[in-house]
């Protein structure tokens, strides 16, 4: 179990789960979640943009109804995947979530990876999320006589729909009101956790309740005709027909990327081992069971193709005509959206403070506040970088990129499942993966954690045609979006982080223990 001796090669790196209990032992966050805090953490990182953009946007340009069943797949793809979350969260109750994972089972040079994926996952996807705000916001505004400038909402960058086809456009334009969503919860963020989870668990209730009335209310107002025909037919690419019902779980793989945020907190958990399962777990099935519902009422309430646009919900309300349904709803996803905001960036900044104690980035993202012992210059730096994609990408391509860095993310995780009950199998573990598993030539493979690994296969592989067929088609824009980030990422480590790493370090000095 011990770490691999190849000083040179970084991925040859490898943290033993000794070092891990070691590093969780000598941990400087302060412990003061519990249970509900934590699962009201993964409710409030999860119900957002992806029912109240990210559903709109996948119904009217790839699945029509049939979305219902995209939702079951991308759940079921989150399930598999939170029951290997919950385990190894039992197994290494620390910071870093899938980074640190990775780090065990696979190498610095793999961690180091899907750290930055992890930046697609959480960070990236809090443009997404900042693009609903904006949405709603101006929507809201409008209702009270205040219009904000189309230029102050709208990304630089815009999809265009031909067809089958898409293309990108650009304009001098920017989405001033997302960036600015942005900065506000940095700010809170910078004050510290407990504080901001006491406001986040009431904005959790507040937003849940939002869609209960809208479900409640909404049932007066469905027209089965909407649901009809349940599959569209199919209109070549992946325009509907059942290659739109991948397509579309591809998509709303971003709305279940909240759930993970749990695992970050491992670091400030009270009692990690019992909790943080719990909190992954149960958020992810209250996440579901809200999303199945709202998405068959919203697309009962108004025709399914009417609803790309940042805010398919407020569209769905004024067609109840009942004004003060409108203003409640725009509220709750205002202030809801902002939670999810909240439960991202949180992730993110805990995942590059896990980096940086490991000497892979900068040490300014370890840096604690002196009072409220926050990662406050890292914070500042993320959600600067993060208020700038949102003023220039738009949601199609950011969902994009975000389901494509979960899906390799969470493949990773339910891997290292099965390396960690391989190489540790006496290991303490207050939760376990239910269902069992087999052997070859004597390793041990769980039937939950491959077939997690098997829909996450699934999840990326229209995500990546997709981008081949645009791409073939004279849209270069998503695959270099992807090559540059991957390109980055690669100089990052190779000229930083490799030559920094702590662990690297003791390789040279001769102390790996």
């Amino acid at each position: 179990m011990g770490i691999s001796s190849c000083p040179e090669k970084g991925r040859s790196r490898r943290k033993s789960l000794e070092r891990i209990e070691q590093e969780n032992g000598a941990q400087r966050l302060s412990r003061s979640l519990g249970p509900l805090q934590l699962t009201m953490l993964g409710v409030g990182s999860t119900i957002g943009a992806g029912i109240y953009v990210m559903t709109g946007t996948a119904a009217a340009n790839y699945a029509g109804p049939s979305i219902l069943l995209s939702f079951v797949v991308a759940g079921l793809a989150c399930l598999f995947t939170a029951l290997s979350y919950g385990e190894l969260a039992s197994a290494m109750p620390v910071s870093g979530s899938a980074y640190t994972y990775a780090y065990v089972s696979m190498g610095e040079a793999w961690a180091w990876g899907v750290g930055w994926l992890l930046l697609l996952e959480y960070g990236i996807s809090c443009a997404g999320v900042a693009a609903g705000f904006s949405g709603y916001a101006v929507s809201f505004l409008q209702d009270f006589g205040v219009h904000i400038p189309h230029a102050l909402s709208t990304t630089a960058m815009q999809v265009v729909f031909d067809g089958a086809h898409r293309h990108v456009s650009m304009s001098w334009q920017g989405d001033a009101i997302g960036a600015f969503s942005i900065l506000v919860v940095t700010g809170l963020l910078i004050l510290g956790v407990k504080e901001s989870l006491r406001i986040n668990t009431a904005i959790v209730f507040l937003k849940v309740g939002v869609l209960v009335v809208f479900v409640a209310l909404g049932l007066w107002a469905i027209h089965p005709s909407y649901w009809t025909p349940f599959i569209p037919k199919y209109e070549g690419g992946f325009r509907y027909g059942l290659p739109g019902i991948f397509r579309a779980a591809s998509i709303i793989f971003f709305a279940y990327v909240g759930f993970e945020a749990v695992s970050t907190a491992s670091s400030e958990a009270r009692n990690p081992r019992r909790d943080v399962p719990i909190g992954i777990v149960v958020s992810l099935l209250i996440c579901t069971l809200v999303y199945i519902i709202v998405a068959a009422v919203l697309i009962g309430v108004v025709p399914w193709k009417t609803l790309d646009v940042a805010d398919p919900l407020a569209i769905a309300v004024n067609a109840m005509k009942q004004p003060w349904l409108a203003v409640f709803v725009k509220i709750g996803a205002v202030v809801g959206l902002c939670s999810v905001l909240f439960g991202l960036l949180y992730a993110q900044s805990r995942i590059f403070f896990a980096m940086a104690e490991d000497g892979l980035l900068m040490p300014i993202f370890c840096n604690l506040h002196p009072k409220f012992k926050t990662p406050w210059i890292g914070t500042i730096l993320l959600g600067g970088v993060v208020a700038l994609a949102t003023a220039l990408l738009p949601i199609d391509i950011i969902g994009d990129l975000v389901s494509l860095g979960t899906a390799t993310a969470f493949g990773i995780v339910c891997f290292t499942v099965i390396w960690i009950r391989n190489i540790a199998p006496e290991s303490p573990r207050a939760f376990a993966v239910p269902g069992g598993g087999f052997y070859i030539k004597g390793f041990w493979v769980g039937y939950v954690p491959l077939l997690g690994m098997i829909f996450c296969l699934i999840m990326a592989a229209p995500l990546f045609i997709d981008m081949a067929l645009a791409l073939f088609a004279g849209d270069p824009v998503p695959a270099l979006l992807l090559a540059t980030y991957i390109v980055c990422g690669w100089a990052c480590y190779r000229f930083y982080g490799r030559k920094h790493s702590r662990l690297g370090q003791e390789f040279k000095g001769g102390d790996v223990a």
